[in-house]
């Protein structure tokens, strides 16, 4: 299987495995990207057995209402039994980077409203070590400049074998050159040549940088299932503990 699909065995590994968990009262999130958009239009085959979905971005909510599924707010649902998503990168841990598409603040709040995290991803985003994938950022505008100084002297401080740390505002194009902007209304920083050993004490280190909405590290919650797709078929990944 080439890496499209691979991307669309997970997402149909992803439908399998929810299956026997759905129930008309149901409602499970939805993530954001191209692996996730593959799981939406296998979606629409079951909507009918659930009740609806939390979506992590404007993109998937209107993807999800297009087939016919409800969209409901995450303030009226109290609890999530499932949360199916893909990532940028993702370790053997199942600790990883997303934000690719701009959602990772979203994602990040879907996901610890979750009971059970299923990330469904193809060979590629399988790493032993996150930094490959440029770390997203996001952050409030008028403190992006602060930002970008306090993640440089993060890099030093924390010694993260960085090479030639590149901390650069999204912009929507390159022929626009505007920035981009999430669903929050907020900008985002992608941060690259950092390679991360300890993704649990970066993320808790940015996060208490002033300005940083959120960071794309998904490791204090990372992912309880991994649903890998390779050129040979689907693996299934449960995390191994590598911290005491």
């Amino acid at each position: 299987m080439n890496i499209e699909q691979q991307k669309k065995s997970a997402a149909s590994a992803a439908i399998e495995w929810l299956d026997s968990r759905l129930h008309t009262d149901t409602v499970i999130g939805v993530g954001t990207g191209s692996t996730a958009d593959h799981f939406i239009d296998l979606l629409k085959r079951h909507r009918a057995r659930f009740a609806g979905a939390v979506a992590s971005s404007t993109r998937s909510a209107e993807r999800l209402s297009r087939h016919g599924i409800r969209i409901f707010d995450l303030n009226d649902v109290p609890e999530l039994p499932m949360y199916v998503d893909g990532a940028d990168e993702i370790t053997i841990g199942l600790e990883m980077i997303k934000g690719g598409g701009g959602a990772l603040t979203r994602e990040k709040i879907v996901a610890a409203a979750s009971k059970v995290f299923v990330c469904i991803a193809d060979a590629s985003k399988r790493v032993e070590t996150l930094g490959r994938f440029p770390l997203p950022i996001e952050v409030i505008a008028m403190a992006r400049a602060q930002v970008v100084r306090a993640l440089e002297a993060l890099g030093r401080q924390c010694e993260l074998e960085a090479g030639d740390v590149r901390a650069t505002l999204r912009v929507r194009s390159a022929a626009d050159g505007s920035p981009y902007m999430t669903d929050n209304g907020n900008l985002i920083v992608d941060v690259g040549g950092w390679t991360i050993a300890d993704p649990r004490a970066i993320e808790a280190r940015i996060g208490a940088i002033v300005g940083v909405v959120e960071s794309g590290l998904f490791a204090l919650r990372g992912a309880d299932l991994l649903l890998l797709a390779r050129s040979d078929g689907v693996e299934t990944l449960v995390p191994r503990a590598q911290y005491p």
